[in-house]
């Protein structure tokens, strides 16, 4: 029961942002760049019982994964920019976050 509670709170959430961003983008991308799923995810894993120090590792995951995500956003909003297709401009994003991410991972691990 508890993950059908997550899924319907998540899904409001996303579908809010969604309609803000409808109704002006720029402060729609200001609430979408809050760390609502960070935090959501950390709520869950605290109200599943998890230990403070799982949670801290966590969050501290997903601070490592904000430098890949800022290339992932700067990748597809250039391409965007540059009238590049929705899909492909997302998809090039996402290649750039993960090569990002690896060479993140290569040089501080």
């Amino acid at each position: 029961m508890f993950s059908v509670v997550k899924i319907i709170i998540s899904a409001i959430i996303i579908g809010t942002v969604t309609e803000i961003a409808r109704k002006s983008p720029a402060f729609g991308g200001a609430v979408a760049a809050l760390p609502l799923v960070s935090i959501l995810s950390a709520i869950w894993l605290y109200d599943q019982g998890e230990e403070t120090e799982r949670i801290s590792r966590f969050v501290f995951g997903v601070l490592a994964g904000l430098p890949a995500t800022a290339v992932l956003l700067l990748v597809a909003a250039l391409a965007l920019k540059a009238s590049f297709p929705f899909w492909p401009a997302i998809l090039l994003g996402i290649i750039g976050w993960a090569v990002f991410l690896c060479l993140q991972n290569l040089i501080f691990h």
